[in-house]
């Protein structure tokens, strides 16, 4: 497939970019290491990769503004000047980079935070300070001064973040903002300072980039309705912004706008409803993954550019296989965000499931080996297939072997759960890469010690073994595990779940579905996270909330540890999890004691008290062990060998360790 839309150039006056793709803001952390040389190989990185323009992670404007005490922005002259370091590599390689200044607002992490009213948000600790007009005064000269150092770093422009629920954000709605002075009240006076912080950068950066982050639904009571959206849309045309690029939810919405479970392109219907109210660019973002999704949007008139940020974690030279003939080739963003936003949100530097490279290209250099070596790689999971694709891409000759006939291993069961389809595509990756590879296949085939004789280095990704839960009667007819379950075994209307880690709640969630999956049909989903139409409410909440489908089956999901189920789940995707299974009457219970499991069902001890769930199945979810049996016999043999993935740690189903351990492996060999 060719991408005619996506590939053509974009005019912005002085400026025209190579091509509709933008790179969108990441918060990677890089910054605060200190360690420039990193910061502008990531970012070089990209841009050799062919995206046309990005823009950096969230700078802030001044200390009460930044998004953590310690956040990156420029202050002074050395820290223009390390810009300056990424400006220039940036330029080098070919690409085109603007500065986001993001000001947090309420939602800084710390007690100098300040905002339009003296309201605490409810996912950070602090009550901001209500500005004065002074105070006003200073944040818009502040974010009017990074701009303007930005420019002088050599930055292309700026975007001035404006959506998500941050600063500029909580000017302009009434629920954050109480005021009743010419700030507050009308919505004249609420868009007063996004338009006032937009002339003034404007002023700053002369013919430079300004893109305006807008928000296009807030997902939030009391947000904007859609005629403001559009006022501020022309509004911030008339003040001098060059292109209008599109936010989706704020951080405390309890709606979710990017995890995987979101359909691809959820939200693009609204960019396409404002691209023909204003005479500037608009840009399409949340959910885009791949080129033809993003080829199809700009054909469609949905926008004139295509924000992707996550996916150019997965893949830097996106842009490029795309642009050669080798989209096959593009590693998947999976939306999962295990390695990028749950680090972000744990103080973590950020890096990607798929490709444990991203943010670490200085420290994971992958060159050709001078000594090559004849490796045997057992198990096509993960972990496996990230080792041996490594080792033969650096001259080694490998031989992978598996039990089944297909490579992809646990990431077939993980493809199984509703809302995590995006892991398919992450298999067919890596069939499409193992194909085009120097690698010997021998799946279908039981690796034996005899099979592994010879070579100079032996892998083993051989994975896990489910553990029984110990409960009397488990070997009952009516007891499966979780593997059975999703590989499509018979199972009863009302269930036991034993186990409330990840694969619990996964095969809880598969359990309550039927048909299919709401993610792969965008209305299905809004009607089953309450999404309506800003048009019609301000904020674009469903006056009639979430509206879910039926559970098929009555499910009980409980776990031994006498705490909240779901509670180590994803920072950043656990809160999904649960609240997805609430809303299908899941009932989930911690500090459960297992007596027996029964034909009448599962008698359990709760709280003191002895009572029988009557359930037809019981899934055991109850952990793993490694699967050791052929390092045991290969150690035997005097036989060296690595254990990488679940043969080395068996901790739920953890692509993101899996894909980092096999990957660095590969390289040091």
């Amino acid at each position: 497939m060719t991408f005619p839309h996506l590939l053509s150039p974009l005019s912005l006056g002085p400026i025209t970019l190579k091509n509709r793709v933008m790179m969108g803001s990441m918060h990677t952390g890089l910054e605060e290491t200190g360690d420039w040389n990193r910061v502008a190989e990531f970012y070089a990185t990209r841009a050799r990769g062919g995206v046309a323009l990005m823009v950096t992670g969230g700078m802030a404007p001044n200390r009460e503004g930044g998004v953590f005490p310690g956040a990156a922005g420029l202050y002074t002259a050395q820290d223009i000047a390390n810009h300056r370091s990424v400006t220039d590599r940036v330029h080098a390689a070919g690409g085109r980079i603007a500065m986001q200044i993001l000001h947090a607002g309420r939602y800084a992490y710390g007690k100098d935070c300040v905002s339009a009213s003296a309201l605490k948000s409810p996912i950070s600790p602090f009550v901001p300070t209500a500005l004065d007009e002074d105070g006003i005064e200073k944040q818009v000269s502040d974010i009017a001064t990074a701009a303007a150092r930005a420019m002088e770093a050599g930055y292309d422009g700026v975007e001035v973040m404006g959506s998500e629920g941050y600063f500029l954000n909580q000017f302009l709605v009434r629920h954050t903002n109480r005021r009743d002075d010419r700030w507050g009240g009308s919505y004249e006076n609420r868009m007063r300072l996004p338009l006032e912080v937009v002339r003034r950068v404007r002023a700053a950066i002369g013919d430079g980039i300004l893109i305006y982050r807008l928000s296009l639904i807030d997902l939030i009571p009391d947000g904007s309705t859609w005629d403001e959206v559009i006022t501020l849309a022309k509004a911030i045309e008339t003040a001098g912004a060059s292109l209008i690029n599109t936010g989706i939810g704020w951080h405390e919405a309890r709606v979710p706008t990017i995890a995987t479970s979101v359909p691809r392109a959820a939200f693009a219907h609204l960019t396409a409803r404002l691209r023909p109210e204003v005479g500037i660019p608009v840009i399409t973002s949340n959910r885009i993954n791949t080129p033809e999704v993003a080829e199809a949007l700009l054909a469609e008139g949905c926008a004139d550019m295509v924000s992707m940020a996550r996916p150019f974690l997965a893949d830097p030279d996106f842009v490029a296989k795309a642009a050669s003939g080798r989209a096959g080739e593009i590693a998947p963003c999976i939306a999962c965000n295990q390695a990028c936003l749950d680090h972000t949100f744990s103080g973590k530097l950020t890096s990607c499931l798929v490709n444990p490279r991203a943010c670490h290209e200085t420290e994971l250099v992958i060159t050709p080996t001078d000594a090559p070596k004849r490796i045997a790689v057992v198990g096509a999971g993960p972990a496996g297939l990230s080792a041996a694709l490594t080792a033969a891409a650096r001259g080694h000759a490998v031989t992978l072997f598996d039990r089944s006939p297909q490579a992809g291993g646990q990431l077939h069961l993980a493809a199984s759960i509703p809302g995590k389809e995006e892991f398919k595509g992450l298999i067919t990756w890596f069939q499409t890469l193992l194909a085009g590879s120097t690698v010997t296949c021998r799946l279908g085939h039981l690796a034996r010690v005899q099979d592994l004789t010879g070579f100079d280095a032996v892998i083993l990704a051989t994975g896990i073994t489910p553990r029984p839960a110990g409960i009397p009667g488990e070997d009952g007819p009516q007891v499966l595990g979780y593997r059975e379950v999703l590989q499509g075994a018979s199972v009863g209307p009302r269930v036991a779940v034993i186990g409330a880690g990840g694969i619990g709640f996964d095969v809880a969630e598969y359990l309550t579905h039927q048909g299919d999956s709401p993610t792969l049909h965008p209305a299905a989903w809004r009607r089953e996270w309450g999404v309506g139409d800003p048009a019609q409410t301000a904020g674009g909440l469903a006056p009639e909330g979430p509206q879910p489908e039926a559970s098929p089956r009555e499910v009980w999901l409980l776990q031994r540890k006498p705490e909240k189920p779901g509670r180590k789940l994803g920072k950043t995707t656990g809160w999904i999890h649960r609240a997805a299974l609430q809303m299908k009457g899941v009932k989930m219970l911690g500090g459960v004691s297992y007596d027996a499991i029964t034909p009448d069902g599962l008698q359990v001890t709760i709280q003191g008290q002895p009572q029988l769930l009557p359930v037809d199945t019981v899934v055991i979810c109850a952990g793993q062990t490694p699967e050791r049996s052929l390092h045991d016999a290969l150690q035997a043999e005097g036989i060296a060998a690595h254990l990488i993935g679940g043969a080395d740690l068996a901790t739920e189903l953890d692509a993101k360790r899996a894909i980092d351990q096999g990957t660095r492996l590969a390289a040091s060999l």
